[in-house]
Order: C-alpha cells, then structure tokens, then sequence
C-alpha cells in the first residue's frame, strides 16, 4: 500500500547550531558546512535551487550548480538568453536554497545579481569538457525546438567546425552571473520540529548581524 504523502515525515536528530559555534563571517560559516557537504558523500553537493522572478513578480525556480564562491559572492553559470538570464537581467534579484538531507541542513541566500566579468567566464569556460563547451554553442537554451534531432544535428556540425581548432571561443550570450548575498540562513534539523535557524543579515557598513529565527 503506498504511503501517504502526509505521513512522510523524519525526526531530525544529527546535531544543533549555536550562536556560540558559528563563524561570524557567513561566508566562512558557508565554507565549514560545505566542505562536510563534500566529505558526505553527496552526488552534487554544490546543486542549488536558483530562485528568479519576472519584472511583474512572478516566480520561477530550478536546480542549478555553484561554481564558485568567495567574498563578493555565489557564482553559476548559464546562458544569459535563457529564462532565468533573461529575468536576471530585468529583475537583477535572486534566491539560493541548498539542501543536504543527509547532514539535515539547509542554506537560503537572497541577494542581488550581477554579471562575473568576461575574464572570469572566459576562464570557466576553458576549464570545461570539450562536450560542454560545444554543448553551449549547440542550444539556444529554453527556446522551443520541433525535436531531439534538430539539436544532435547541431552538435555533430559543430564537432566537424571545432575538430581541429585548438581553443573555442566562449559564447558572447553564455557567463556567470554572481548572487551577492544581503541575507544568509543556517537551517539544521532538531527534534520535534524546534529547528535551528540562524540569519545572517548584512548591515550598511558591510558588516554582518546574527538573528535567531523561531522554527
């Protein structure tokens, strides 16, 4: 007999998190929980649901990978004539969310969005497969196509054009954008639902302010 989705529930039991054990900095507080992200074992710890809204407020939202994060910020890429490229252009504003169930954590970023400079997605580019890089020729990313083959025919053409180059050049519509986070949440499970929530909020000084959020 199937279970019923209102019953699927886990009691959250691995660990707590204190105001007394976290960094200051949320972004080395970042890098403390993703390194044991790694060490986890999951397939793809750095898979993040990336969170984009229209100019008039309506919502859209899709797993996406990081690729690198620092300081100033959460890097991924994309093509920037997609959907979501195309919303975080008009609407340069974006929400991160990370789950690793298996350490029963949970990360949420909301920032603003801006463009990496072309160095930066030059340099991402080439560090790609020879496949990806082609691949980002290949598509014209959430436009309609009439079938799969239309696409495989494209990347065979392609494959024959860049057989014998030895760089490809990096699409002028494909780079990274960079999620400059205003708030940061640490999310970890606790029994009987009193979860662990605590918010990073980034003051006009550049410094960052801690809040305990009730569950």
């Amino acid at each position: 007999m199937d279970r019923k989705v209102a019953d699927l529930r886990q009691n959250y039991t691995f660990a707590g998190l204190l105001e007394a054990e976290i960094n200051a900095n949320p972004i080395k507080q970042f890098a403390s929980w993703f390194q044991e992200a790694l060490k986890a074992d999951f397939i793809e710890p750095n898979a993040m649901t990336l969170a984009t809204a229209s100019p008039d407020g309506k919502p859209t939202a899709r797993i996406v990978l990081l690729k690198g994060y620092d300081e100033r910020g959460f890097v991924f890429y994309t093509n920037y004539e997609s959907a979501k490229g195309q919303q975080l252009i008009a609407n340069p504003w974006a929400a991160l969310v990370f789950l690793w169930d298996k350490l029963e954590r949970q990360v949420r970023i909301e920032g603003k969005v801006v463009k990496i400079s072309d160095e930066e997605s030059d340099a991402y580019f080439h560090s790609r497969p020879l496949g990806s890089q082609i691949g980002a020729w290949t598509s014209n990313q959430s436009q309609v196509i009439d079938n799969r083959e239309i696409l495989e025919k494209r990347q065979q053409e392609l494959e024959k054009q860049y057989a014998d180059v030895q760089i490809i050049s990096r699409p002028s519509h494909w780079g990274g954008f960079r999620v400059i986070p205003q708030t940061i949440e640490f999310w970890q499970g606790r029994p009987s639902r009193l979860h662990d929530r605590l918010v990073y909020h980034l003051q006009q000084d550049n410094t960052w302010k801690i809040a305990r959020l009730s569950p």
